[in-house]
C-alpha cells in the first residue's frame, strides 16, 4: 500500500512517461508496497478456507485433507438440521489443523487431530470433546500431514516414488522367492538321495526332537536301498543351481522380506535416492555389473527348475551375457533413482538432460522456488531460466522420456499423472515450482497457483507410452482455460459511489508479477483523479502489437492489506515479459492441438479452394440459364431440351432436385437420410417427399450451396408456421 502522503506525491507522475521509461521519483516515495493481484485479495487467509491442500500422504496415496473430512462428516454427521451443530464442531478442528501446519507444526493427521483437539478443548466443552472422538474414530487413513510449503513437492514425489518402489518390491519377492525354493528343491531332493542323506543322523535330524527315542535310526538307514550314482546331480548343474541360488540370496536390490534376516556379512541393500544426477548416473554404472548377474542367475534358474538348460547352447549365451544383454523388462525389474534436485544450475541441468537421453532409470524431479530468476531484470530484461518452463521443454523434445511440469498447488489434482510418470518404463523428469520462499510474499500456495493462472508455469505432461503421435503423448489438462490467452474471473468491488459493481478481468503474467515483491519497482500506482481514457487492462494491451505507445497505458488491478483497490500501471519491460509469457504458452497449446498454426492454414487453404469451386459452380449456373437453345424445328428434341420439355412437364407443386448439377456435399443427406438419397452417380434426389416435413425441404434449399432444391408446395397442410415458410420457399421456386 502507498505510504499516507504516496498518493498527493504520485500526481506528479505522468503514467504514460513511466510506462515508456520506467523513471521514478528520486526518493522514492512512490514506491508500491503491500500490495497483492487483486483477483487473489479474497484468499489471502489461507487457514480459514477449504482447498486441496493439507494432504495426507498414507500408504494407500495422496489424500486431500478436506477430502477426508467430507468423508467422515458423510458418515458421522449426514446433512440435515440434526447433524448442523456436529458438522460445525468437525470444521472448526479442521480449521485448526490448518493453523498448526501454518505454525510450522508437523506430525501425522492422527497427531494433528488429538493436538487440534486439546488446544480448542478449554473454550468448547464436553460436547466438543465427545465429538471429536466420534470423528477420530471415523477416519479412516492417516500419515504424515503436509502444507503446501516448500518440502511439499519433494515430500509427494518421494512418496509416491517408493509406493511405486514397494509395488516392485513386492513383484520381485514373489519372482525370487519362487525361484529360490524350487532350487532349493532340486538341491535338497539330490541330497536325500546320497548317502549323506540316507545317513542315520540325517535321519534324525528330519525328525522333531521329542521323538528321537522312538526309532532306532541306524535301523531305518539300513533299511534303505543304496545311494545310485545315476541319482546324482551332474557336477556342474550343481555348481550352477548353487551359484543361482546365491546370488539370488544376496542381492541387494530390494530388502530382504521379514523372517528371510540377512547373515552379518551381507551389506545392507543399496539406497536409490540421491540428490544430484551425477551420484545417481554413478551409482547406477557401480551396480551394473551386479544387475547383469542378478538377471543372469534369475534367468539360469528358471531355466534349471523347468529342466529346460542345455549346456551346449545356454553355456555360450551366458557366458557372453553383459550389460548390453538387458531388455527393457529387466530393467523394470529393480528400483528406479530418484533424484531431487532444488535450484540446481545451468550446470546440473546440462547433466540432467545428458542422462535422461541416455534413457537410464532416472526419476528426476527438479523443485524450483523462482520463475522469473531473481535479479533478471537489472539487465533490463525478465528471463526465464532452465529451472523454469524451458527445462521441461527440452526434456520433452528428447521424445522417450516422460516429462511433467506442474505447480506444488496442483500436485494433488495430478497425482494420478505424477504416478504414471514414476511408474513409466524409463527416464522421468518431474518439473514443479513451489512458490517463492520471501517472507514478505504471499504463501507459497497461492504463489504456485498464480503461477500456473498466469501462464508463467503452465502445467503439461508428455507421455511416450500413451501412443505414437504427438496428439496422444502431449496434454494440457488441468490448466484453466486451455483455449484461452489468459485466464479471466469476475472482479467484485465497491465504486467511487460505494455502488456494488463487477468486472471481467483477465489474470496476466503481469499480474503475476504484483505478487512478487522483488518487481515493485516496475509499478506504480495512479490515483483515481489521474485515471485517463488512454489507461487499458494489460491483456488488451497485449491484444496489440509489441512496440510501446502512448496511445496504450497498461494497468493491472491490485489490493492492498484492507482490500482497498488500487491501478498499478507497469512499465514496458513487465509488459515485454508478459509477451514472451504469451507466446511460450501459444507453443504449448500448438504443442496441445489448441490453436495450431498447422492446421489453421490447411483449414484456411481448404475453405478457400471450396470458396473457389462454389463461385465456379454459380457463374455455370448464370451461364447455363442465359444460354439460348437452338435447335432445328425438324430436328428430334436434343438431351437438354428434353430434359427441360421434362422439368416443364413437372408440377409446380412437386418438390426436386436439379441432380444432374448436385456437388455431392452431404448436407441435405445429413438433414433427413429418408427425404433425400444419392442416385448411383452420387446426386441427390428427392426419395420420398413425405418422409419428412416442408420445414426440412425449406431448410434445405437454403443451406444448398448451389441452389438446385426446389421445395415446392406443402404437403401437410396443418404444418405448423406454413405462412413464413411459403415465402422463404418462393425464392426457391
Amino acid at each position: 500500500m502507498m505510504r499516507a502522503n504516496a498518493e498527493a506525491q504520485n500526481r506528479t507522475i505522468d503514467p504514460v512517461a513511466f510506462h515508456l521509461t520506467g523513471r521514478r521519483t528520486d526518493d522514492g516515495s512512490d514506491a508500491v508496497e503491500g500490495l497483492q493481484p487483486a483477483l487473489l485479495a479474497p484468499y489471502r487467509e489461507l487457514t480459514s478456507l477449504r482447498y486441496d491442500f493439507p494432504v495426507v500422504l498414507s500408504e494407500e496415496g495422496i489424500h486431500s485433507l478436506t477430502g477426508i473430512v467430507n468423508d467422515m462428516l458423510q458418515k458421522v454427521a449426514p446433512p440435515g438440521p440434526t447433524s448442523e451443530q456436529l458438522r460445525k464442531m468437525i470444521l472448526r478442528l479442521e480449521r485448526e489443523i490448518r493453523r498448526l501446519l501454518a505454525e510450522g507444526v508437523r506430525g501425522t493427521l492422527s497427531e494433528l487431530w488429538d493436538r487440534a483437539a486439546d488446544r480448542l478443548a478449554s473454550t468448547n466443552g464436553a460436547e466438543f470433546a465427545q465429538t471429536v472422538r466420534i470423528g477420530r474414530a471415523a477416519i479412516e487413513v492417516d500419515g504424515p500431514c503436509i502444507d503446501c510449503d516448500g518440502t511439499a513437492a519433494a515430500s509427494i514425489v518421494g512418496h509416491v516414488w517408493q509406493g511405486v518402489q514397494n509395488e516392485k518390491m513386492r513383484s520381485f519377492r514373489a519372482i525370487v522367492s519362487r525361484l529360490a525354493l524350487k532350487l532349493e528343491d532340486i538341491l535338497r531332493a539330490e541330497f536325500i538321495r546320497s548317502p549323506a542323506g540316507r545317513s542315520a543322523g540325517s535321519l534324525q535330524a528330519s525328525v522333531g526332537a521329542p521323538h528321537h527315542a522312538l526309532f532306532d535310526f541306524s535301523a531305518m538307514a539300513g533299511l534303505l536301498p543304496p545311494a545310485l550314482a545315476a541319482d546324482a546331480l551332474p557336477e556342474a548343474r550343481r555348481r550352477r543351481i548353487e551359484w543361482a541360488l546365491w546370488v539370488l540370496k544376496r542381492q541387494r536390490f530390494f530388502p530382504v522380506a521379514v523372517g528371510h534376516g540377512r547373515t552379518g556379512d551381507i551389506a545392507e541393500p543399496y539406497s536409490f535416492r540421491f540428490e544430484n544426477c551425477a551420484e545417481a548416473v554413478g551409482a547406477f554404472r557401480a551396480r551394473l555389473a551386479d544387475m547383469v548377474e542378478l538377471v543372469k542367475a534369475m534367468a539360469t534358474a528358471e531355466l534349471e527348475i523347468t529342466g529346460r538348460y542345455v549346456d551346449e547352447r545356454h553355456d555360450p549365451y551366458f557366458d557372453r551375457f553383459d550389460a548390453s544383454s538387458l531388455s527393457a523388462k529387466d530393467m523394470g525389474l529393480f528400483p528406479d533413482y530418484l533424484v531431487v534436485t532444488v535450484g540446481s544450475s545451468a550446470a546440473d541441468n546440462a547433466g540432467l538432460l545428458d542422462a535422461l537421453a541416455a534413457g537410464l532409470p532416472l526419476k528426476i524431479a527438479v523443485v524450483a522456488d523462482d520463475v522469473v530468476e531473481h535479479g533478471a531484470a537489472e539487465n533490463g530484461r525478465f528471463t526465464f531460466g532452465l529451472r523454469g518452463t524451458q527445462l521441461a521443454g527440452m526434456a520433452t523434445g528428447l521424445g522417450e522420456a516422460f516429462v511433467l511440469q506442474s505447480t506444488s498447488s496442483n500436485l494433488y489434482q495430478m497425482r494420478d499423472r505424477l504416478h504414471a510418470g514414476l511408474a513409466f518404463q524409463g527416464p522421468a523428469l518431474f518439473s514443479i515450482f513451489t512458490g517463492s520462499p520471501a517472507p514478505q510474499a504471499q504463501s507459497r500456495y497461492l504463489t504456485s497457483a498464480a503461477a500456473m493462472q498466469s501462464r508463467a508455469f503452465p502445467a503439461f505432461t508428455y507421455d511416450p507410452s500413451a501412443g505414437d503421435d504427438l496428439a496422444s503423448r502431449f496434454s494440457l489438462e488441468n490448466n484453466p482455460a486451455v483455449e484461452a490467452d489468459w485466464t479471466v474471473d469476475t472482479l467484485d468491488y465497491a465504486d467511487e459511489n460505494l455502488q456494488r459493481t463487477s468486472e471481467k478481468i483477465a489474470f496476466t503474467f503481469v499480474d503475476f508479477l504484483v505478487a512478487d515483491p522483488r518487481f515493485a519497482r516496475h509499478f506504480v500506482s495512479v490515483p483515481r483523479t489521474a485515471w485517463t481514457d488512454k489507461m487499458v487492462p494489460v491483456a488488451d494491451c497485449l491484444a496489440h502489437g509489441a512496440a510501446a505507445s502512448t496511445d496504450r497505458v497498461p494497468y493491472v488491478w491490485a489490493s492492498d492489506a484492507v482490500g482497498r483497490l488500487e491501478r498499478l500501471v507497469c512499465d514496458d519491460k513487465a509488459i515485454a515479459a508478459a509477451r514472451r509469457c504469451l507466446e511460450a504458452w501459444h507453443r504449448l497449446q500448438e504443442s496441445g492441438g489448441v490453436h495450431n498454426s498447422h492446421a489453421d492454414r490447411l483449414l484456411a487453404r481448404e475453405k478457400a479452394a471450396w470458396d473457389d469451386q462454389r463461385r465456379r459452380d454459380e457463374s455455370l449456373k448464370v451461364e447455363v440459364a442465359s444460354a439460348a437453345p437452338i435447335a432445328s424445328p425438324a430436328a428430334a428434341p436434343a438431351p437438354a431440351a428434353a430434359a427441360e420439355a421434362k422439368e416443364e412437364a413437372r408440377s409446380p407443386d412437386e418438390p426436386y432436385i436439379e441432380s444432374g448439377r448436385c456437388s455431392s456435399c452431404n448436407e441435405c443427406i445429413q438433414l433427413n437420410g429418408k427425404m433425400f438419397a444419392y442416385n448411383e452417380n452420387k446426386q441427390a434426389y428427392i426419395a420420398d417427399a413425405d418422409a419428412g416435413t416442408f420445414r426440412q425441404l425449406v431448410e434445405a434449399a437454403e443451406n444448398c450451396q448451389i441452389g438446385i432444391i426446389h421445395p415446392g408446395k406443402p404437403r401437410n397442410k396443418s404444418e405448423p408456421d406454413l405462412d413464413e415458410l411459403m415465402k422463404r420457399a418462393a425464392v426457391f421456386a
